[in-house]
């Protein structure tokens, strides 16, 4: 008799956990301009898309905007499994690449995509208020353009500053190289102009958490960058600025970095209370 008793606890426990359990439901292809952006414009219907996935029957979640890598020349939106079951919305944006565009259509598109976040996350549950702003390597620079450099989003009367935090993975801190590219510059040629976060270091910046693999592994001057970065930033006045690099992992340091990321969400959601 103890033992049916016991099986049944265990029975009924296993299914009030399964009732618990965050359900996570994803809508797909969502165009972040307006229509008329899209009319005759293949390359903008295909590029400018985003999905987003979010817990169903859930309030006031924080939601993450993730950028895909690809030099901005290739790749495509994709959400990370790590990202996944945590709790908050995942936008995965989709944005026009070089050839096809120069500077700075994407950075552009980096920034529609981050308003449209701002303006239509409470439509699913989340607060527009707990929004970050995260991506790899040309998605890390993406990221940090739209937001360091406040006319991007000002276009959509959107203050920059109203970002959560800014977690780019092994972003360019210099100006691109794609865009040194589209402008004649040799890609071993550093340059800091406009196109460079560098370019945009400000004391009233959302809080930057800046993430790189091991600067003996990474590619040529990654580390030192986001080093210069995290410095200036600091010199600038800026007091929530940190640098992690993550040993032992090259460029491809998405997945070690995922847990830094979500501590920094975890952390900021926990000072705002």
């Amino acid at each position: 008799m103890k033992n049916t008793l016991f099986l049944l606890l265990l029975v009924l426990t296993a299914n009030i956990v399964a009732a618990q359990k965050t359900e996570y439901t994803t809508q797909s292809n969502i165009r972040y301009y307006p229509e008329v952006v899209y009319k005759n414009n293949a390359y903008a219907a295909e590029r400018c898309i985003l999905d987003i996935y979010y817990p169903k029957n859930v309030k006031n979640f924080a939601t993450l905007v993730y950028f895909h890598g690809g030099g901005i020349t290739g790749g495509s939106k994709w959400i990370p499994e790590g990202l996944k079951d945590k709790g908050y919305a995942i936008i995965t944006v989709g944005y026009r690449l070089h050839p096809k565009v120069t500077a700075p259509t994407y950075i552009e598109d980096a920034a529609a995509a981050i308003a449209w976040a701002f303006n239509n996350v409470a439509k699913y549950g989340g607060d527009p208020s707990s929004l970050f702003v995260t991506g790899h390597s040309a998605g890390g620079y993406l990221g940090m353009m739209a937001v360091l450099d406040k006319k991007y989003l000002a276009k959509h009367n959107i203050d920059a500053n109203e970002v959560a935090g800014l977690i780019p993975f092994s972003g360019q801190c210099v100006t691109h190289f794609t865009i040194r590219q589209e402008k004649g510059i040799g890609e071993k040629q550093p340059t800091i102009d406009e196109y460079a976060p560098l370019f945009h270091v400000r004391a009233d910046a959302p809080p930057l958490l800046l993430i790189t693999g091991d600067r003996e592994l990474e590619l040529l001057g990654r580390y030192e960058e986001n080093a210069y970065l995290a410095r200036m930033m600091k010199v600038a006045g800026h007091k929530a600025t940190r640098l992690v690099e993550i040993g032992g992992y090259g460029h491809q340091m998405e997945e070690p970095a995922i847990p830094v990321l979500l501590n920094e969400v975890k952390r900021i959601l926990e000072l705002k209370k």
